[in-house]
């Protein structure tokens, strides 16, 4: 989502480090220059006036520009404003309350509410044991009380029964009943939303918030729209009052200004970030990590955190065991490809990296296409058990059998079987250093030359 932001803040920046001394002047232009970059990335205008002039009175100071590193300097002040900006730490989910606990969904139609329930649910029944009861309010908009109880099932919890005619009051007050007999932790309420703000809409949600007293009120805002989330978000909070915000869509190409901009102008925080459809894709915010990613300085513990939760530690040592041994057949490669996946694909986890921004022209070069895991992925689908296990079968005939099921090109198989034959000499080389010989000369045993 920073992308074009975190590129322009990283040139900016590159010229101030190669300077040995900063005048005010230096300081001056930089500042004028990140003013332009956050304008362009849909940062409120107060927001970016406030920013500038803060970092200013502090990167002017005799401090920094006789310092030993005065770019570095800079960089940290900042780095230090946006973390403050974003909020300063993160703030979770607040469920310190006798459940079962209410947490009320609002937003604009199309912000991806109902899903982000599902998401919400999820987490709440795999990281804090939680058992929730999800509940749509919304009977205007065609089949979304069936929708919310198809993510439900997905996210393995359960849906309020639907009863047709029930107006979001009634399903209120029903649900808050069934949540108190049924044992359940938390109520999450997925209420209606509208193409624009309405009086109806305030209205209605203010009927739910008197009736339910939720603990949490999140507003759930697409982050792609930009300068109309802020405004959005504005205007429900003043409103109905929200405790939190939930940005979806952050995996997409918008310019992130809205989350630069949310906590300045509502004064509430950023709880987590959408990414995707899948119901695991929600994520806690966290400022000081956002900060990083958009000063091109990688995130670094969101990837760890993301392997730990994603990676099957009993398939990893499995592996390892076959890496040990020498052994590398093309059910290995596709379990790893299937790891990538989990993580956010090639380009997810390249954006985590630090110093990635410099190499946007190197990566660009390298066209990096996502879609190539799924293509690989069916390529290894269109082989026999036995093929997999043995690839030195594969001549010409069966090649271009599995080029047709997989729906490539013959090259494309071929260009599969040299990188799997790549990674099974790594493996070999593995096998000869031994484990001692492995930490003695770690990658470079492995690379040739």
């Amino acid at each position: 989502m920073f992308q074009n932001l975190s590129q322009r803040l990283s040139d900016v920046f590159s010229k101030l480090t190669r300077k040995g001394a900063l005048t005010e002047e230096d300081v001056n232009t930089a500042l004028r220059e990140v003013r332009i970059a956050l304008l362009e990335a849909d940062v409120a205008l107060p927001v970016v006036k406030e920013f500038v002039e803060s970092v200013k009175a502090k990167a002017v100071g005799q401090e920094v520009i006789r310092s030993i590193s005065p770019g570095q300097m800079v960089i940290k002040i900042v780095s230090d404003h946006l973390v403050e900006v974003l909020g300063g730490a993160s703030e979770g989910l607040d469920l310190a309350a006798s459940p079962p606990v209410v947490v009320m969904m609002v937003g604009l139609q199309g912000s991806g509410k109902t899903t982000t329930s599902g998401k919400l649910a999820l987490r709440l029944l795999s990281k804090h044991r939680k058992k929730a009861l999800l509940a749509s309010l919304d009977v205007n908009r065609p089949a979304a009380q069936e929708q919310l109880a198809v993510v439900a099932k997905q996210a393995g919890t359960e849906s309020l029964p639907i009863v047709p005619g029930q107006k979001p009051l009634e399903i209120t007050q029903r649900a808050l009943k069934e949540a108190k007999l049924g044992g359940y932790d938390v109520l999450i309420l997925d209420t209606a939303g509208r193409l624009h703000i309405d009086d109806e809409l305030m209205a209605e949600l203010a009927a739910v918030r008197d009736l339910a007293n939720p603990k949490e009120t999140l507003l759930v805002a697409d982050s792609l729209t930009g300068q109309d989330a802020v405004n959005v978000a504005r205007q429900f909070n003043e409103k109905i009052g929200v405790t939190g915000i939930v940005l979806t869509r952050i995996d997409g190409d918008g310019r992130g200004g809205a989350a630069l901009s949310m906590r300045q102008v509502t004064g509430r925080p950023i709880k987590f970030l959408g990414t995707g459809e899948k119901l695991e894709g929600l994520e806690e915010f966290h400022p000081e990590r956002v900060a990083s990613r958009i000063l091109d300085m990688g995130d670094v513990v969101s990837l760890v955190e993301r392997a730990v939760e994603n990676i099957d530690k009993e398939a990893a040592e499995k592996m390892a065991v076959k890496a040990l041994e020498g052994q590398f057949d093309l059910d290995d490669m596709a379990a790893q490809f299937k790891q990538i996946k989990k993580l956010g694909g090639l380009g997810g986890m390249l954006t985590m990296l630090p110093g990635m921004g410099k190499m946007k022209q190197q990566l660009e070069g390298a066209n990096i296409d996502e879609k190539m895991l799924a293509r690989q992925e069916a390529i290894i689908s269109s082989m026999t058990k036995k093929e997999r296990k043995h690839p030195k079968l594969l001549n010409a005939s069966r090649r271009r059998r599995i080029a047709l099921g997989a729906g490539v090109e013959v090259q494309d198989v071929n260009r599969l079987l040299k990188q799997h034959q790549q990674m099974a000499d790594m493996m070999k080389k593995v096998k000869k250093m031994g484990k001692k010989g492995l930490l003695r000369g770690g990658l470079k045993g492995l690379l040739p030359g």
